[in-house]
Order: structure tokens, then sequence, then C-alpha cells
């Protein structure tokens, strides 16, 4: 694949990128390795302070990277504003937390002294996705370098200005040089990498194939992974819910950049009782987005981040309406304009046992499907082989202490969109990945967990 920036919004090709060559990837790892043995060693205070740097920059300059994420995978450019605010909070945050997270933690034994140490491990790689070119770097880099570690980012082949700028605000933050480093290849390098010493795990946000390939690569190496994959991830709302707030959030939940997001809800679960009245609401909010140029400010859904994209969503929404299922708007590829542009879509009366219920689509299509009941509704959400978050909408305790004890998933939200925050761990079961980014349990994804017993 081409490293290139091509605008989704015209097709237009506006810089290509020659890969590194094999030469030029060993003198960054020589680098990465030589900065670790130094950067290990700084302490907390000089961290804290660089990253908080980071924020700044991210802040001051957010109109520059927000357009910059517009122009090369096609979010709306009020999301991507939203998106460099949002990265510096998670610098901001594990500039502050880190410290405490990492502190040696004191255990009684038969010893006259023992505790638990967090040590860093070395070079960390990062293999990123185009969907939040910035936020899922940046939940990455902020734990992994307070933690002392390096980074090496092998980011998608479609971003790859944004994976250059991110190298850039670590470089301008003040960090030592080699503590964070892009590296623009392709994606048949990254088995090479992870048979390389210097590199000691990896974190990988993306498909499931690309997800099985990296844990694959690394179990050769016997090397740490925490992968973050695919989701299918239900919507519910019961009954006794507030109809119109939940059709708003699931509106929002949806359309989330472009549709485009791995905790995006995708399967809308509605209790039968009042489904009627769910998917009139619906309508007429999906009705009212305005899909167009994501640069404008009043534009509600951009384009899909490349033709392939577009192509695999039309081909599964031909497959559901072939299982049965009924188009209530859109439905397919708008045809008036350039660019990867899908309409908002819904289609209901899809069998709940065909194949294509349990796919993930990626893009701006929602399933409605109808159940009779909660147990219904909850056998429904699990059926499928992701697990990584779920919303679901009721004002009854007794359903909703069910929903969150049963729902197979990583994360389950009551009353409110799924949504990653940097106070919460964050990532899935099943095919969805394992291990966890954010908050404390993310810091401690890629260190050495030292015991110590003195006597």
């Amino acid at each position: 694949m081409a490293i290139a920036t091509i605008n989704p919004a015209t097709g237009e090709t506006l810089k290509t990128f020659e890969p590194l060559n094999d030469a030029e990837i060993a003198a960054k790892l020589d680098l990465a390795g030589q900065a670790f043995e130094h950067y290990r060693w700084t302490s907390f205070t000089e961290r804290s302070h660089w990253l908080q740097k980071a924020a700044d920059i991210l802040e001051q300059e957010k109109a520059d990277f927000a357009k910059l994420m517009t122009l090369e995978m096609g979010k709306p450019y009020k999301a991507a504003i939203a998106e460099a605010e949002k990265c510096a909070l998670v610098c901001r945050y594990y500039a502050e937390h880190a410290p405490g997270f990492l502190a040696d933690v004191p255990v009684k034994t038969d010893g006259s002294h023992s505790f638990v140490r967090y040590q860093p491990l070395g070079v960390i790689l990062a293999v990123m996705p185009w969907n939040f070119p910035f936020w899922q770097v940046f939940r990455f880099v902020a734990p992994t370098l307070m933690a002392g570690n390096v980074g090496l980012l092998k980011h998608a082949s479609n971003v790859p200005q944004c994976a250059l700028a991110i190298e850039d605000i670590i470089t301008r933050a003040g960090f030592p040089p080699g503590v964070f480093q892009t590296l623009l290849i392709g994606a048949a390098k990254v088995a090479d990498l992870m048979a390389d010493d210097r590199v000691k795990a990896a974190t990988l946000t993306g498909s499931e194939p690309a997800g099985a390939s990296l844990a694959a690569a690394s179990g050769k190496q016997l090397k740490k992974t925490v992968l973050e994959l695919g989701g299918s991830d239900p919507f519910i709302v019961l009954a006794s819910a507030d109809i119109e707030a939940a059709v708003v959030a699931a509106t929002t939940a949806r359309m989330l950049n472009n549709g485009q997001s791995c905790i995006a809800a995708k399967r809308f679960i509605v209790a039968e009782a009042i489904a009627d009245k769910f998917e009139k609401l619906l309508l007429n909010k999906f009705l009212a987005l305005k899909v167009g140029d994501p640069m404008q400010p009043d534009t509600d859904l951009g384009p899909l981040a490349t033709p392939d994209i577009l192509q695999d969503l039309d081909q599964q929404v031909q497959a559901a309406v072939a299982s049965g299922g009924k188009v209530l708007t859109g439905g397919e590829p708008v045809s008036d304009r350039p660019g990867n542009f899908y309409p908002p879509t819904i289609i209901t009366d899809i069998p709940q046992d065909s194949p294509i219920a349990q796919e993930e689509f990626f893009g701006p299509v929602a399933l409605v499907f109808r159940v009779p009941d909660l147990d219904a509704a909850i056998k429904l959400a699990n059926a499928t082989p992701f697990g990584l978050g779920a919303s679901a909408w009721t004002t009854n305790d007794q359903e909703r202490d069910r929903l969150i004890a049963e729902i197979a998933a990583g994360s389950v939200f009551i009353n409110g969109l799924v949504k990653s925050d940097p106070r919460l761990p964050f990532g899935g079961i099943k095919r969805s990945g394992y291990g966890r980014e954010l908050s404390i349990q993310g810091i401690h994804e890629f260190v050495n967990v030292k015991t110590v017993w003195v006597k």
C-alpha cells in the first residue's frame, strides 16, 4: 500500500512518501535503543514537564492539527479539533498521575522489607490505525513515555503527515532524541521489527487480521502485546428508557467519526413495545444530518477514509438486504459528488441468526433489531464474536444490574454512549482483543512488575 495523503473528500493525491529502507529502519532502531539507556533514568519530574509541554503544543496548534486529520482521513473538522484537545487531556492526566501509578507498593511478608516496583521494558512498538490518527497514538505515548519506555510508531499508510506531526510535537516538547520516532513503513515490515531484540513489546489498534498477525509475530519472539480490535457494539433500548435521549445519543454514537469507530454503536437492539417510536425518531435524526465537505463547520458526516472502505461497506449493506433487511434511508453510495461518501443508513428486519448480523459495519449504517424482552436483548447483544463496548438504556434498577452483569464486553455504559476516558481502562474481550489502555491499568501493561524482598 502506498504511503500517501489522499484527500477522501475529493480522491486527490496530495503528497506521497518513500518508505524507509532497511538501513534507515536499522538506524532508527539503534537510536531508540540508545535513547532508552539514558531515558529510563530520567525523573518523573522531567517526563511530566515534557509531556505537559506536548499538551501545550496540542492545545495551541489544534487548528493546524485538526486540518491535517480532516485532510488525510476525512473526519469532520469540529471532531478533529475535539480530538486534538483530548490528546492534550491524556497527556496532562498521565503527567499528573503516573508518579503515583508507578510508585513502589509495600507488601507485608516474612522479609523485613518487601515491595513491588514498576520499571520500564524498553522500546515499545505501536501499530496504529487511521480513524483517530492523533488520539490513538497519544493514548499510547502518554503512559509509555511516563513509564520510562521509548516508542516507535508504525502508523496507517494513509495518515503519514499526522504521523510525522506527532513525532514533531514530541521533539518540540523537549523529549530527548530517539525517545519517540515515526517509521514510515508498510505492514510487511512489522514482523521484522518484532524479531529485533531491541523491540520488547507491541500494541496494536486495528482489524482482527492485523491483530492476529502481530500476535503471531510477537508469539514467536515471546513478546507481550496489547490488542484493541474491532467491535459490533450493541445499543440496547428498553421500554423504560428515556427514548428521546436515547435517540439523540444513538445518532451521535453511530455517526461518530463518520461511523468509523471501533466503539461506535452498530447494532440497535430495541424493545418491541417502543420500537416503532424509536425507529421513527431515529429516521428523523438521520434525515437531518448534513453530508458534505468535512472542513465546513456545519457538516455532520464526511467521507469514509478510503475507496476500499466504501466498497466493503456497500457490499455489506447489499448482503444485509439480500438476507431480508429493509432499508429505511440511505443504502447506496453518494453518486453526485467525488469522494468516498456514504449516506446515513438504517436497516431493519435483518434475521438475527444471519451471518451479516454479526459483522462489524465500519461506516454510517445502523442495524435495528426488535426484541420482546430483556432476556432476548442480552442474548442478542452477546451473539457476536466481538466484545468491546455496550450502551444500554433503562430507568429500571433491576434491568440495569442485569445488563452490567451479563453483557460480555470490556465496557458497559448505562444511559450514555460508549467513549474512552483517560481515567477509565479501555479494551475488549473475545475477538475485540486483550489488554487495557488508559488509567492505571494501561500504564502497567508495559512495565516490569518487579518483586523485591529484603531481609
